[in-house]
């Protein structure tokens, strides 16, 4: 797939996996679903992104905390030059 990002749900999926020690996790290109809307490259990938995760590591912690862990790992796909827009997280 190629995306003008190079922002792929695998590329996102491994870092999670490397980060957060995942017992589950999916991840979900929407970017088509958004072309014409803000944060979009055109490309109709790699900008808005669903996340679904389970991780020991949310164990005991609030929602805002789970999503927080998620936002840290993804930070330089988030922070970089045209790069994720929009991430909608579900925390198992």
């Amino acid at each position: 797939m190629s995306t003008g990002t190079g922002i792929t749900a695998e590329a996102l999926r491994q870092r999670l996996q490397e980060r957060l020690s995942p017992t589950q996790v999916e991840v979900l290109d929407e970017s088509a679903a958004h072309l014409g809307h803000a944060g979009q490259d055109g490309t109709g990938a790699g900008t808005h992104f669903r996340v679904r995760i389970a991780s020991p590591l949310f164990a005991g912690k609030p929602k805002v905390a789970r999503h927080r862990l998620v936002y840290d790992a993804l930070r330089d796909y988030i922070d970089r030059d045209h790069g994720v827009h929009a991430l909608a997280i579900e925390t198992l």
